[in-house]
């Protein structure tokens, strides 16, 4: 389970940060975008071995708007990342990103490479997100990024209805069956973590939403020669969101990064999270930090 605790992002708009409460190394969590802990069954488990801090983006699950509408940049959550580290007193994080969080992280780790020991990468890329959706569903590379925009911006306008509707559609065992088979999840998330994760997802300001994955889409495609700290991807075979070739693409570009594709879509933290921890347990190995956590020890 998660605490929950407010802080004071850099224009001090007030934002709901979380941690799982637990010893071990610090990390930093840059989630994707709308998403809950429950997302990462491994990481607030007890026995995670880890010090979990995160927050939720601007306008979501407890966090204000900006009082500029505009402030929701990438920029702009990776000032809110360094406001929640300040606020933890944590000079120094394995930062693990996910989706649109990944921009973040990269971001982060350019801007402030002090605070970063370590990056592990989760069905992202740093910078271009929209040009690298529906690779499975063989869109022509040219035309992703058109069409991925298009759609959001139609979901833009249709979010008032969404935000009425999705919250009166059951969710349970038998709904959660049906996303983990759709090809845009697949099986393998247990419905214990599943069911939740949906019934809070759907509780977002669908318009909301579609705003600040508007804005994530502005984040150009990053120089990496800047990465410096131990870095892991990882990519999933079928993933509809981000096309693992761009992934691998991305950490061929990142001095001795390690790669590793993963037979699942773009939800690996809910599909394979034995499999995304003992990535992290390595990455942790091999940054500088203390080897205070159980998953990290040698």
């Amino acid at each position: 389970m998660a605490t929950t605790f407010d802080f004071r992002g850099s224009d001090a708009t007030r934002l709901r940060g979380w941690s799982n409460d637990r010893d071990g190394l610090p990390l930093l969590l840059c989630n994707g975008l709308g998403a809950i802990p429950e997302a990462w069954p491994a990481l607030v488990a007890a026995d995670s071995g880890y010090a979990v801090t995160s927050w939720y983006h601007r306008g979501t699950f407890g966090s204000d708007r900006p009082a500029d509408a505009a402030r929701v940049r990438i920029e702009d959550h990776v000032e809110d990342a360094i406001a929640l580290l300040d606020e933890r007193g944590i000079e120094r994080a394995l930062v693990a990103c996910w989706s649109i969080g990944v921009n973040v992280g990269f971001e982060l780790a350019e801007r402030h490479p002090d605070r970063v020991a370590g990056l592990l990468a989760v069905a992202g890329v740093p910078g271009g997100t929209f040009s690298t959706m529906g690779g499975p569903l063989h869109i022509p590379r040219p035309l992703r990024r058109r069409v991925a925009t298009s759609a959001a911006r139609s979901a833009r306008l249709v979010g008032p209805a969404l935000t009425w509707l999705a919250p009166r559609v059951p969710i349970d065992e038998r709904s959660a069956w049906l996303v983990s088979h759709s090809g845009f999840m697949l099986p393998g998330a247990r419905p214990e973590v599943l069911v939740p994760m949906l019934r809070e997802f759907v509780q977002q300001d669908w318009k909301w939403y579609f705003t600040l994955a508007m804005a994530a889409s502005d984040h150009s495609p990053m120089d990496l020669g800047f990465v410096l700290c131990p870095t892991t991807l990882l990519a999933g075979r079928h993933d509809v969101l981000t096309s693992m070739h761009d992934v691998v693409d991305a950490a061929s570009r990142i001095r001795d990064a390690q790669i590793t594709v993963l037979p699942g879509s773009h939800f690996l933290p809910m599909e394979h999270p034995e499999l995304v921890h003992a990535a992290l347990d390595q990455l942790a190995r091999r940054s500088s930090l203390p080897a205070t956590a159980a998953g990290a020890q040698p």
